[in-house]
């Protein structure tokens, strides 16, 4: 009998029921990474890339970015918890202990021979089931009541927040977010609020400007002679070089004569001047320039009561753009007013040791800046990472209007609706939706470990209050006990959990439906077979 060889030598195959124990462990092993991160209880990360850099996070999806994460199937929980921040921006944590936790109750199934197959038709009935009953449960709000629905925003943002390093100021920064979101238009687009960075002063130095802020940007002699403020100036954004060329760098010109040599000088000087001139005379009082602007440039400004910055970063010109109106020009050839700017006030300020342009009272777009203060760089980059959080979930509570207790009493709820289903229907389904609802109490099983409570005690109290239909309680983090969430203002936008509870069960049924790795060691080294002459120095020469 002749064997028959279908993989190159080296090949590692590994396939049938250990292969998925041995993704499931895999999966375990990423979600203790994040596990003890949840909840307002939860520790930090310190994390040190390969050149030394520290990042202080309990954000679940930075701390997976950041992991190495090598193992295929474990990428799909870092897939996943990406995913759930790029959609809602919170709950990441949550989504990965959801998919590690399902695959955890599974095991035992998996490990008895139960087809996957079977499991996966389960878990996607009791996610619909699931997904279905929070629509039902979920309190929606009135948007008529502008008001209450900013109470709402303000209570959402704080529930983002209350798990962050910044907890304690979370009722000054959730106004300031809330704050940043109002001041947008229908599109809500995250691009519009900026968020800049400045070290040195207290938290609450932070403050929260409705216009474009940008910082200083290096400048030339004559700069400091150029007024700071102005009121109702015009704008001018350009994507222009207004400075002497360095000409040996771009050209050969051979002369005979020194007067041929002066004139050539004398022209450069007169296309600087004539570009300077027309800026001037379009009426232009702030020119932003995404290239340099010479010291000779900054000096006639200067002369003439303007004020100009070169080197302004691409997207702090586009925010101002469309938060002034005007057009970013690449020439000055046609500087009419149409494609100025304007706003209401322009000054420069000084922010703790930066300084800082501020244009206010934009009229075209919404848009805001907000500035953070605080000592130590990793506090502040992690402070921005809270923020962007909270951004997300106060722009999906205004988008999705329906709201759900978060602190585990969700999950609790969901947990005992398909415990109850689970015992109406007949065959394997019935354990397997079962162990959805287990795995559905990791949420609050975890929230009580990382605060140190006795999570068995506290969960059995939480059983008994749900059968007796105390729909909105969860764990109460400040007492120890549980309590009702809803009315603790404990709230989040129902979209999270319904996003959470697809995503960790999508991932995995993806994760059981994998029965065999392939891995090709030679692909990854030597490129494809045969592939000979790509790049590798192996081609032979053409014959010419």
């Amino acid at each position: 009998m002749t064997v028959c060889c279908l993989t190159f030598s080296g090949t590692d195959t590994s396939q049938g029921i250990p292969q998925l124990i041995s993704n499931i462990n895999a999966c375990q092993v990423i979600a203790e990474a994040v596990r003890t991160t949840l909840g307002p209880r939860g520790m930090d990360k310190l994390m040190v890339d390969g050149r030394g850099k520290a990042t202080i996070s309990n954000d679940g999806a930075t701390i997976l970015k950041l992991l190495d994460v090598v193992h295929p199937a474990a990428k799909t929980l870092v897939d996943i918890a990406r995913s759930q921040d790029a959609e809602v921006g919170d709950g990441t944590t949550s989504v990965t202990l959801l998919a590690a936790e399902f695959l955890k109750q599974l095991k035992p199934y998996v490990e008895e021979g139960l087809h996957p197959q079977t499991i996966i038709r389960a878990f996607r009935s009791a996610t619909n089931l699931a997904v279905n009953k929070i629509k039902e449960i979920a309190v929606s709000v009135k948007k008529d009541d502008k008001q209450e629905q900013r109470q709402l925003l303000e209570k959402c943002a704080a529930t983002a927040l209350n798990s962050k390093l910044i907890a304690g100021q979370k009722e000054f920064f959730s106004k300031m977010v809330v704050d940043a979101v109002m001041s947008l238009d229908e599109l809500l687009s995250l691009k519009m609020i900026g968020i800049k960075k400045v070290q040195g002063g207290a938290l609450e130095d932070s403050q929260l400007i409705s216009g474009v802020a940008f910082k200083k940007t290096f400048s030339y002699a004559g700069f400091e002679m150029q007024p700071k403020r102005y009121e109702n100036p015009k704008i001018a954004l350009l994507n222009v070089e207004l400075e002497l060329k360095a000409e040996k760098d771009n050209a050969e010109v051979r002369v005979k004569s020194v007067e041929d040599y002066q004139a050539i000088v004398d022209a450069e000087w007169n296309i600087l001047y004539d570009k300077l001139e027309k800026i001037y005379q379009s009426g232009a009082k702030v020119v932003l320039s995404k290239l340099p602007i010479g010291d000779v440039a900054t000096q006639y400004f200067a002369d003439r009561d303007l004020f100009c910055a070169g080197r302004v970063q691409e997207e702090d010109l586009k925010r101002t753009m469309m938060a002034c109106g005007g057009s970013i020009q690449t020439s000055v050839g046609a500087m009419t007013d149409d494609v100025l700017g304007q706003c209401e006030l322009f000054e420069e300020v000084q922010v703790g040791g930066e300084r800082y342009n501020f244009f206010k009272g934009c009229p075209k777009a919404k848009t805001c800046t907000i500035i953070l203060r605080g000592g130590a760089e990793q506090f502040t980059e992690e402070t921005e990472r809270s923020l962007h959080d909270a951004i997300m979930i106060v722009r999906r509570a205004i988008k999705n209007d329906s709201v759900v207790a978060g602190g585990g009493a969700i999950e609790m709820e969901l947990s005992k609706y398909l415990r109850d289903y689970s015992r109406t229907i007949p065959g394997k389904q019935q354990l397997l939706i079962g162990a959805y609802a287990k795995a559905l109490e990791v949420i609050p099983r975890q929230l009580c470990d990382n605060a140190g409570f006795d999570a068995t005690n506290i969960l059995n109290k939480l059983r008994a209050k749900h059968a007796q239909g105390g729909m909105w309680y969860g764990v109460d983090i400040n007492n120890e006990d549980i309590a009702d969430n809803f009315t603790n203002c404990v709230w989040e936008p129902s979209v999270v959990r319904i996003n959470a509870l697809t995503a960790a069960s999508e991932a995995a049924c993806l994760i059981l439906s994998v029965d065999e790795t392939i891995k090709n060691p030679r692909s990854t080294v030597d490129g494809p077979p045969g592939g000979a002459g790509r790049g590798r120095g192996r081609g032979r020469p053409h014959a010419h």
